[in-house]
């Protein structure tokens, strides 16, 4: 007799169990269901309003012009749904300055490209671009650069600011970020209220303040000294450089901040 009600007794409490973990379980379902649909929603409204326009439209150079021109220059071209400069095109430029600017002007923004550069290439994205080819005959004058190069093959590898992902000559690149000449390297240029950061391959490797005393001394000892506007203007065009050497840029994006 004891041991039927002991029977009974456990065959009630496996019961009771059971049915408090359906209980558990389906209220474990119900949140988990609301938190997937919350997620869900959130990530749909930021896809909704990132703020990011695209700068190339993998076709054409609509929205680019030379430096102190009207259009590009014929040294740019598109090759495989990337901005191109051939080296291989004769100078078509008035100026004698083929860099491609973006058509528009801007103060704080987020910046992201692709770039791939040839063998023992050089060139550079330059941003803060005042236009005035009376005052200023080339991009560098006033715009600041974020330096692409083969860090392997190209001179410019022997001064630590002048290696790829350096802000060219003031503040050196984080080392080993860079991909080799061929190959394609994620750059972004992310300016806020004076505070600069530069990163390549989702490393960052530069970061400073602009137009403070301490930049200002920086700029006091670099190449740029002789130009007394250069890194002063809080807006301005963004340049692609020509330098001579083979370069492709892609997925061109840009957001205000």
């Amino acid at each position: 007799m004891k041991n039927i009600l002991l029977t009974a007794g456990i065959a009630m409490g496996l019961l009771a169990c059971e049915s408090s973990q359906q209980k558990t379980g389906s209220s474990d379902t119900a949140q988990t269901g609301d938190s997937s649909q919350s997620t869900s929603a959130i990530n749909s409204a930021l896809a909704k309003d990132t703020g990011w326009v695209s700068l190339f439209d993998g076709q054409s150079l609509k929205g680019w012009h030379s430096y102190g021109q009207t259009s590009p220059s014929s040294r740019w071209d598109v090759d495989s749904s990337a901005i191109h400069l051939n080296s291989s095109a004769k100078d078509a430029s008035v100026h004698g300055n083929d860099d491609l600017l973006s058509d528009d002007e801007y103060e704080n923004f987020d910046l992201k490209l692709d770039w791939k550069i040839s063998k023992a290439g050089n060139s550079g994205i330059i941003f803060l671009v005042h236009e005035d080819t009376i005052k200023y005959k080339d991009t560098y004058q006033t715009g600041l650069e974020m330096q692409v190069l083969d860090n392997e093959g190209h001179p410019d590898r022997k001064l630590p600011s002048h290696r790829a992902g350096s802000l060219y000559d003031l503040i050196k690149a984080k080392e080993g970020a860079v991909k080799p000449w061929g190959e394609w390297n994620h750059a972004e240029i992310k300016l806020d209220n004076g505070k600069l950061d530069l990163y390549l391959n989702d490393v960052n490797v530069v970061s400073t303040t602009m137009w403070d005393d301490n930049w200002k001394k920086m700029v006091g000892k670099s190449k740029f000294k002789e130009w007394p506007e250069f890194g002063t203007f809080k807006k301005g065009h963004i340049a692609l450089q020509d330098h001579g050497n083979d370069v492709w840029y892609k997925n061109i994006m840009i957001k205000k901040l």
